[in-house]
């Protein structure tokens, strides 16, 4: 029993003391007051920066893209005709030339067929050369001369078809390229749907690439564009070869083609590529690429004024590698800063760091 009146007299002495003594502590919010100074935000140091004074600057418009690298012919090797392959040259990866005969198809019942055709037609030919020359002496009718003849005639039609026949038992690269893997083997069996092998020809190679539709009056066929793969710092060079007439109405941009040599055979169809298009020289703003704030609205930066930091949106245009053009927004003279955007809001004081 004594224990428990001891313990709630520690319990009741803690309680008032929470009461009298600790609730004027000035970290209590309820009789302390607020820590806070509510014009702290106001009295708060200037911030540091970097600014830099825009200005015009001369220099080429350069439209970045990006692109693939596209085969100038490609094609999936197949048969015409059903049967059994008897003969495959297909050396996987090697480059062939055109007319290079790639497979072979059992032809031995064609082959038959035109041997009866050509026995039938040589002794048709020698009726009709006897018919002939009764015909010369009144003999025989020539309507008796004409079915002889038609005879000579309808074999020789059907001599034809097996020939074409025959030569689609031999399946040949339709141009020069490089033979890709084989899919079937030797003694296979092969109908008109099975791909035998695929043939690409990638010297030359195609570009094809996205740029906005703005662009549209300064992109000709034949002006000159280069681009980079990825991984290398090489610059290539290309020529445009054609424009697609349609423009996506979803991206608003426009698909262009341009055709570059490859005798190295360092491009391979597929590549990712960068394109770079020089379409001259301007004079416009130019920042630095990493002064721009992208927003839900567009893009933004912040210039220093009156000793205070100004959110300014911006429009802009071409980017090289280090810049970026600004169509409206800034005006010449304006001091743009260039470091502490991320802690930065409009109003905040602001000072020039010292150079």
């Amino acid at each position: 029993m004594r224990p428990l009146i001891i313990a709630g007299i520690i319990l009741v002495g803690l309680i008032l003391g929470k009461i009298f003594f600790w609730s004027n502590d000035p970290a209590d919010g309820s009789k302390g007051g607020d820590s806070k100074d509510p014009k702290g935000a106001q009295n708060a140091k200037p911030i540091p920066v970097n600014t830099i004074l825009v200005g015009i600057d001369q220099s080429n418009q350069i439209v970045f893209s990006s692109g693939s690298t596209v085969a100038n012919e490609e094609v999936e090797i197949k048969s015409e005709i059903s049967g059994k392959i008897v003969k495959l040259v297909i050396p996987e990866g090697a480059v062939v030339s055109k007319g290079t005969l790639i497979a072979k198809i059992k032809d031995d019942d064609i082959l038959a067929q035109l041997k009866k055709i050509e026995i039938e037609e040589k002794l048709a030919n020698q009726i009709e050369a006897r018919q002939k020359k009764l015909l010369d002496i009144n003999a025989i009718s020539r309507e008796e001369y004409e079915i002889s003849q038609n005879k000579v005639f309808t074999l020789n039609a059907d001599k034809e078809i097996l020939k074409v026949q025959l030569s689609r038992t031999e399946i040949r690269a339709p141009f020069s390229g490089k033979l890709g893997l084989k899919n079937i083997s030797l003694g296979a069996y092969v109908t008109p749907a099975n791909v035998i092998t695929t043939l690409v020809q990638y010297n030359p190679i195609k570009i094809d690439f996205s740029v906005p539709e703005k662009y549209l009056p300064q992109i000709k066929p034949g002006r000159n564009i280069e681009f980079q793969i990825d991984g290398e710092n090489d610059k290539f060079s290309a020529r445009i070869l054609a424009i697609d007439p349609q423009i996506d109405n979803k991206l608003r941009t426009l698909t262009v083609r341009a055709i570059a040599p490859n005798a190295s055979n360092r491009l391979l169809p597929g590549m990712f590529i960068k394109v770079l298009l020089n379409l001259g020289s301007q004079q416009s703003i130019m920042i630095p690429s990493e002064t721009v704030i992208p927003t839900m609205e567009g893009k933004k930066v912040f210039v220093k004024r009156n000793g205070k930091a100004e959110e300014v949106n911006v429009v802009s245009g071409l980017r090289n590698e280090s810049k970026l053009q600004i169509l409206s927004g800034l005006n010449v003279g304006d001091s743009l800063i260039t470091s502490g955007l991320m802690t930065l809001k409009t109003g905040t004081s602001v000072f020039t760091k010292p150079k």
